[in-house]
């Protein structure tokens, strides 16, 4: 058994992961970096999935350093691609021009930056990061985490790391119940919370679907038409059993509006039978997560766009993947994967098209994109995971538009970020259909990152102090980033002046002098409309 020692040990190298080893680094702190995939940055890169966004990320919502890796992506693109003059006249250029997002880039690219941003740390041996590792055991001691155990998959060597402080930046929370962390998952009852949308039951397996993302161009007049999946004949007739009704069967191009669940048609490409670059309208599924605009690079760079699939038909959720016994968790594993395989056969084969015939053969699976053989993302775009019991949980009272009654969300002093997002909750394990509600700009309260008994670890990811509901807007791309900043830098602070996190949030000069110092790295701690009362 190999073992290895440092400050501050990182479980997840997802976005949050990244951000906390950054920040932690930069304090001084030395860094090991547990992912259990082939790369690092989770939504952005392995799960594959363009950053979903506030509408001020250009100029505010998000962290300074966060800024930085939107730039650099689009620096990238500007160092390396030969762009159209149109391209080259955009300050705020989207590669790929989706409607998703203002910065719709390939997940490689992101990759690239991650990296770039970490290689400074790297170089001088402050971050190490170990790849296709995954935790295993844990050793506590009273109130503390003393060492990890995690098995690399490559070799199945077993490596313990010990540190000072332990992060679960993983996309399940896979440390929390090998420390015995107190936590919580699925959907609290309505009576718990007091939340307006949540469950009327409590259910700790209804949770947000998966979705097995995957790459696509499209090849007029050629067949790439994948071998026809084994449970393609369940799903090609599979009407969601969920509550309030679906809108027929899962492959259609109809299906709920998320925010009223009336039936919504779109089309493959806008109208048309081929993609084209000048309908971006916003009623094409092909726009949507589009990462390459062919139209924005010099001709013959892209025969293509580029698209990537994560859309309703490929949501997940007939079981959950924790909180259940392992061989059940890897068929639902298997079985979102046959999910969007069968979805992508039937766009090939069996889908209406607008000149009355059926099917897109030259739709071609990309693996060189999401960097798998198969075609298929490297790890599941993932939701909703287990959450800590926190010193203090956010519910809807404190966010949701409805709830609140003004312009203000819940004002907290001990905020250590923002961000915003409406309450975006997939279909779940239990039957629920769509939530999609408005919030308010909203904070991120340092008690909701501090675990109610365990002192040395924290969380930075989708596993804060949140409730189903309340996750539904605080597990985006800069909110998980902001987590991660927030906390490197709590672990920085607290190895600087020996103290312990709830040590920081229960003294208040020592809170100041911690949220002068998020302040000077530039995070934002208050929305400009945030300085007055809630």
């Amino acid at each position: 058994m190999t073992e290895y020692s440092a400050d501050v040990i990182v479980i997840g190298g997802g976005v949050g992961g990244v951000a906390a080893a950054l920040a932690a680094a930069e304090m001084g702190a030395s860094v090991i970096v547990c992912e259990a995939t082939p790369w690092i940055g989770g939504q952005l890169t392995s799960q594959a999935v363009p950053p979903d966004e506030n509408q001020w990320i250009e100029t505010f919502g998000g962290t300074r350093r966060y800024r930085q890796f939107r730039h650099r992506v689009r620096q990238y693109y500007r160092r390396n691609f030969h762009l159209s003059e149109s391209a080259l006249a955009q300050p705020d250029f989207n590669p790929g021009n989706g409607t998703v997002s203002r910065l719709c880039h390939e997940p490689r690219v992101a990759l690239t930056v991650l990296y770039e941003m970490l290689a400074p740390h790297l170089k001088a041996g402050r971050i190490r990061i170990l790849l296709e590792c995954r935790p295993l055991a844990a050793e506590t001691e009273r109130d503390m985490v003393r060492a990890v155990t995690c098995v690399r998959a490559t070799d199945w060597e077993r490596i313990t790391l010990h540190g000072a402080f332990f992060v679960d930046a993983s996309e399940l929370g896979d440390l929390l119940p090998l420390t015995g962390t107190e936590y919580i998952s699925g959907a609290e009852a309505q009576a718990q919370t007091g939340e307006l949308h949540a469950a009327s039951t409590a259910d700790a397996l209804n949770m947000q679907a998966i979705s097995v993302v995957f790459a696509l161009d499209y090849r007029p007049g050629e067949d790439h038409t994948v071998e026809r999946p084994a449970a393609y004949e369940f799903w090609r007739t599979y009407t969601p059993a969920v509550r309030p009704a679906w809108t027929g069967r899962l492959f259609s191009w109809t299906y709920p509006t998320p925010a009223s669940l009336a039936p919504r048609t779109q089309t493959l490409f806008g109208g048309q039978d081929h993609p084209s670059a000048t309908d971006a309208s916003g009623v094409s599924l092909w726009h949507y997560r589009r990462i390459v605009d062919r139209t924005n690079f010099a001709p013959g760079t892209y025969t293509s766009d580029i698209t990537l699939v994560n859309w309703p038909q490929t949501d997940y959720f007939l079981g959950p993947i924790i909180e259940v016994p392992p061989e059940q968790a890897q068929a639902h594993l298997t079985a979102a994967r046959e999910l969007s395989l069968s979805y992508l056969y039937w766009m090939q084969t069996e889908a209406p098209r607008i000149d009355g015939h059926t099917g897109y053969p030259g739709l071609c699976l990309r693996p060189d994109v999401v960097g798998s053989h198969d075609g298929l993302a490297l790890f599941p775009y993932i939701r909703e995971g287990r959450r800590i019991r926190a010193r203090f949980t956010v519910t809807e009272e404190h966010v949701g538009k409805a709830l609140r009654g003004s312009q203000y969300a819940a004002e907290f002093p001990d905020s250590v970020g923002i961000g915003h997002y409406n309450i975006d909750l997939h279909p779940t394990c239990a039957g629920d259909n769509y939530v999609d509600i408005p919030t308010l700009p909203f904070q991120i309260p340092l008690g909701s990152l501090i675990p109610i008994r365990i002192r040395n670890l924290l969380p930075a990811a989708k596993n804060i102090g949140t409730t189903h509901v309340t996750n539904g807007c605080y597990r985006l791309h800069p909110v998980e980033w902001n987590i991660g900043e927030a906390v490197g830098h709590l672990v920085g602070f607290c190895l600087q002046r020996q103290l312990m996190p709830e040590t920081v949030h229960y003294r208040p000069a020592i809170l100041q002098e911690y949220q002068g110092l998020l302040t000077r790295v530039g995070i934002e701690l208050r929305w400009p409309q945030l300085s007055g009362p809630a």
